[in-house]
């Protein structure tokens, strides 16, 4: 089993852009804070990618299941 935090729900801006996570641990980071974490292996399952502006952002590792996409994830 993993010691890795997972990111269980998201919270969004009226343009449907994702602002805050929250991990199973019931935490709330901001997504700049939860990229970083992410860069840095805190969670599991997610990694970070870059916008054409040069923008770092968080995506779901490619798995096939599009449940476990952020976009998809439970809104807190």
């Amino acid at each position: 089993m993993s010691d890795k935090a997972k990111i269980i729900k998201v919270k969004k801006n009226s343009q449907g852009d994702i602002t805050d996570v929250m991990s199973d641990n019931g935490n709330v980071y901001s997504i700049d804070e939860a990229v970083m974490m992410a860069r840095d292996g805190v969670f599991e399952g997610v990694n970070v990618g870059k916008a054409k502006n040069g923008r770092e952002y968080l995506r779901s590792n490619p798995n096939g299941n599009e449940n476990d996409n952020l976009d998809n994830m439970p809104i807190f």
